[in-house]
């Protein structure tokens, strides 16, 4: 019989602020190197990860990646990332993606991945790229991936909240294994987010597991699903306290070791959105104000760039989400107003945001020092609602992590708990 490997090594590249990296480490991996050109999300990466050898800088630089290269002692189990994809959208010969330089980090991954030789391989990305040319663009990233029949790839729309993740959140993710080790599989989710009525909040679809799955959503101890509530009853309000004890299975999990919230302060909003909040319902939007409240400005104080008009109207449709406390979560983005709470009216913190990406309470977000080169010029707090925003969330992470242990015959060391889906 084999010797069984635990735990497996792990490379992230692109790591941004450290999702993918948390969920490999929930899945057993033991994540050896991690890069990214970004000091805010570096910082909150070496904060959370200090035993990770962290490459602060861009890849196209040869001396960065010999580091990530000097990390790896020995066979490497999987090289994963999520290289920014600009160029992709614009590609009229998609046979020229490595080419086309504004590529240029999607072919750094791809020359990594020739010179580490990982036994797997992960790479995840934005959905609107499945169909981009009709799929082409797709078949020729597997293509690509492949280095011309080394692994076997495959790849697909996993959504973070069919894997327990209090939101729908779709990804692009390819996995692929060297030629032998057996046929690549995504990992199974639930499946509850194809019958969510309008994205999120709007209910369940007419189905055949319609109640089943409606009774899934109602019970706090089952995490296979959950709603805005489990996963942020105990944040309402702001501080350094929790507000209740645990209330769902999702909320034990992600407060495990954690003696408080960090991070736990909205930001400030006007008082004409205030009132507005105050007269939309639970899950409703800026279609659910009175007439009195579709005035574009309700007091003597102008807001907002000249020319969007007198009124309201349906591009302000994301400015007045509120999240409904019985359904997933709306989508978490890099903005501090992508929606609001479901029962008082005010925006969400970075640590209710966090939550909703399904990183536990011990995970950290920071800054560089002020004036760090290369740092964006928006602010701490914007930073790490970006941070947030910008992740993998980690339970989708771990779902990809333990599908390629699985592939890879090897036996888990499951490192953070997480919550089983």
């Amino acid at each position: 019989m084999d010797a069984v490997r635990s735990p497996l090594t792990a490379v992230d590249l692109f790591a941004g602020a450290g999702g993918l990296s948390c969920g490999l480490e929930q899945a057993g991996f033991d994540v050896l190197a991690a890069a990214d050109h970004d000091p805010d999300v570096c910082a909150t990466y070496r904060l959370n990860f200090p035993t990770t050898r962290l490459v602060e800088g861009d890849l196209t630089n040869r001396e960065n990646r010999e580091v990530v290269i000097d990390a790896v002692d020995g066979e490497l189990d999987l090289l994963a990332g999520g290289p920014p994809c600009q160029a992709f959208s614009q590609m009229r010969n998609h046979d020229r993606l490595l080419a086309d330089p504004r590529n240029r980090l999607y072919r750094e991954f791809v020359d990594l991945l020739s010179v580490l030789l990982p036994r797997a391989l992960v790479l995840e990305n934005v959905p609107g790229m499945d169909q981009l040319k009709g799929g082409a663009v797709r078949q020729q990233i597997e293509e690509d991936l492949s280095l011309d029949g080394e692994y076997d790839v495959t790849s697909g729309v996993l959504d973070a909240g069919d894997f327990g993740a209090p939101q729908r959140r779709p990804r692009l993710v390819f996995i692929g294994v060297k030629r032998g080790l057996g046929a690549p599989e995504l990992p199974a989710g639930t499946g509850i987010t194809r019958l969510l009525r309008n994205g999120q909040c709007g209910g369940l679809r007419p189905d055949e597991q319609r109640a089943y799955w409606a009774e899934v959503l109602r019970n706090p101890d089952d995490a296979r699903a959950v709603t805005a509530a489990q996963a942020l009853s105990d944040l309402v309000l702001p501080g350094d306290e929790y507000t209740t004890e645990p209330a769902s299975a999702f909320q034990r999990a992600m407060r495990v070791r954690s003696a408080g919230p960090q991070d736990h302060a909205p930001s400030r909003i006007r008082d004409d959105t205030v009132a507005r909040l105050e007269a939309i319902p639970p899950g409703g939007n800026v279609y659910d104000l009175p007439e009195r409240l579709m005035v574009r400005h309700l007091g003597e104080r102008k807001w907002g760039p000249a020319g969007n008009g007198e009124r309201l109207a349906r591009r302000h449709y994301y400015a007045y989400r509120r999240l409904h406390p019985d359904w997933l979560a709306w989508t978490a983005n890099t903005k501090a107003d992508f929606a609001y709470h479901y029962s008082v009216p005010r925006g969400l913190s970075v640590r209710e945001a966090a939550r909703i990406q399904s990183f536990p309470d011990t995970f950290h977000f920071t800054t560089a020092p002020p004036g760090t080169l290369g740092q964006l010029k928006n602010g701490a707090r914007h930073s790490r609602y970006r941070q947030v925003g910008n992740a993998v969330p980690p339970l989708l992470g771990a779902a990809v992590g333990r599908a390629v242990a699985d592939m890879l015959g090897a036996r888990r060391r499951d490192a953070t708990p997480a919550v089983a889906v």
